[in-house]
């Protein structure tokens, strides 16, 4: 347990110091795994086995990579969220203006590793990213008491097994070892509280299986599934106000990450043209609010009563949709496009300015490049299109009601060696 700490502590460290946007997927997902798959817009991730990322997507599907491999990628990515004001009734003393954009730069990593312990047998090794949220607004802004800054990131380390069972079929399976760290503030709307702050973490585990199927020569389908975690967030909250003494306190919240399944389809044609697709389903209706619980009695409040008003979501579950095709230009070049329909698991009722997001159409495009049996570079581009977004949120006074613009691009680098 020592060493998963460690561990824990270094993951969480690098990606704090790397990422400061929001989630590039539906929810607070984090839609960018590999570096590879970006060109084809995450089309066909459980059965395309194109890298030692094949660890995350599906673990069954490292059978097809013998010998040693390791991928290392990076993404920059660019949500935005901009707020256009449509009717709020917050009095200007508790807020003006839209607050600038909530979204920001990020930088995030991931990296992967497998190597053959048996000609049947495979192990590997993934780390990388697959939950966060980061939205920031100006203080002092229309919403100030709804949201000010709001982060979550998660880091997962998950080992996994392949077993060879026969020339058609591979099953495999791991263990996510996977820590969250949460800030979450607003401004009270009393100068005596100031402002409230909850920063709060916590360390779960969760499992994930797969299964790879060589249906024709030319065809193969994968089959992958995650476990939801649930985490049990132990930290503070911190008000800054002259009361603040009085009211800050140790705190804890609930939170649960969603299951997912996904249904990949890998195909060539003739000895130039790959297909591809993916339908992948995600258990967002696990997330329904985030109450935030005290810990312990201090003059302002009981241990055991709740800090604010619980953030209401009520999400439902989603299915992604992907397509994508390679063509190969030579033995040294691909070139990569990709189409994904990612719908959003909030809705117009509840959906809350810590996370205006909307229905995502992607359009990708990639090239890889090979200039050797044993290195690949890919380049990656995504654009993603995403729906005006509606809020009517209850504020500290009135309500904060509005539409939101949003848009995201992402740009990502992999480097990949086989040894």
């Amino acid at each position: 347990m020592q060493l998963i700490n460690k561990i824990n502590y270094l993951c969480v460290s690098s990606a704090l110091a790397l990422m400061s946007g929001a989630a590039m997927a539906g929810g607070f997902g984090i839609g960018v795994q590999s570096g590879s798959g970006t060109g084809n817009a995450f089309a066909g991730g459980a059965a395309a086995a194109d890298d030692a990322s094949v660890a995350w997507f599906n673990p069954a599907a490292m059978t097809l990579l013998p010998g040693r491999h390791v991928a290392v990628a990076g993404h920059l990515v660019r949500p935005s969220f901009k707020f256009n004001n449509a009717g709020s009734t917050v009095p200007g003393a508790l807020g003006t203006g839209n607050g600038g954009d909530g979204g920001d730069w990020a930088a995030i990593p991931n990296a992967y590793y497998k190597m053959d312990l048996t000609p049947d047998w495979h192990l590997g090794l993934a780390f990388n990213v697959p939950f966060g949220l980061g939205t920031e607004y100006a203080a002092g802004w229309l919403g100030q008491t709804v949201a000010l800054k709001s982060e979550i990131v998660t880091v997962n380390v998950n080992p996994s097994l392949a077993y060879k069972v026969n020339d058609r079929l591979s099953l495999g399976g791991g263990v996510s070892i996977q820590k969250i760290d949460a800030e979450l503030s607003r401004f009270t709307g009393a100068a005596t509280t100031g402002n409230v702050t909850l920063k709060a973490d916590d360390t779960a585990f969760g499992f994930n299986l797969g299964m790879l199927y060589q249906a024709t020569p030319s065809t193969r389908i994968g089959v992958a599934y995650r476990s939801a975690i649930a985490y049990d967030l132990v930290g503070s909250a911190v008000f800054t106000g002259t009361s603040a003494a009085l009211v800050s306190g140790g705190a804890t919240a609930k939170v649960k990450v969603p299951d997912s399944a996904s249904f990949s389809v890998f195909s060539t044609m003739g000895s130039k043209v790959e297909v591809m697709a993916d339908l992948t389903w995600t258990g967002w209706s696990s997330v329904q609010q985030l109450a935030v619980i005290r810990t312990n009695t201090v003059p302002g409040g009981l241990a055991g009563s709740p800090i604010g008003t619980p953030d209401l979501f009520r999400w439902k579950d989603t299915w992604r949709i992907s397509v994508g095709a390679n063509y190969k230009m030579s033995g040294q070049t691909k070139l990569r496009f990709g189409l994904a329909l990612d719908p959003t698991p909030t809705n117009d009722i509840d959906r809350s300015a810590r996370l205006p997001d909307q229905d995502r159409t992607w359009l990708a495009l990639g090239v890889q490049y090979k200039p050797d049996g044993k290195s690949t570079f890919d380049v990656g581009y995504a654009h993603e299109f995403v729906k005006d977004a509606t809020v009517n949120n209850a504020a500290a006074a009135g309500r904060l009601i509005g539409t939101y613009s949003n848009r995201a691009d992402i740009l990502s680098f992999q480097y990949s060696h086989r040894f």
